[in-house]
């Protein structure tokens, strides 16, 4: 049985949909998106809020982040350089539409044993 609220949803629509749930759902790209949304702003606090990554898979996210356009790279040219890195409009937009994920994954949490 076919949803009717998802029939109108074309080919091209269901590629770019599989690409954005498939780059939300990269392992650690919730939690630097989390860690950014809570208030990271430096390298070596996303390394604390993300507890686990390494420092290079940590450099490797934010890069491919910046280039999707979900985090800005902000760097003052001082004596050392200083990084900053923050949610762009359209990172804070997709935290804010997966945090739904949060409730759905405590009430599935709570009904499936584990």
């Amino acid at each position: 049985m076919v949803n009717a609220e998802f029939e109108h949803i074309n080919d091209e629509e269901c590629r770019r949909f599989q690409t954005s749930v498939e780059l939300a759902g990269r392992k650690w790209v919730g939690a630097i998106l989390l860690a950014g949304a809570r208030g990271a702003r430096r390298f070596s606090e996303y390394r604390t809020l993300v507890e686990g990554i390494s420092d290079r898979l940590l450099a490797a996210r934010l890069k491919e982040l910046e280039t999707e356009g979900l985090i800005h790279r902000d760097v003052q040219p001082t004596t050392p350089v200083s990084i900053r890195y923050s949610l762009t409009p359209s990172g804070q937009q997709l935290i804010s539409l997966l945090h739904p994920l949060v409730t759905w994954s405590r009430e599935r949490m709570s009904v499936t044993p584990r």
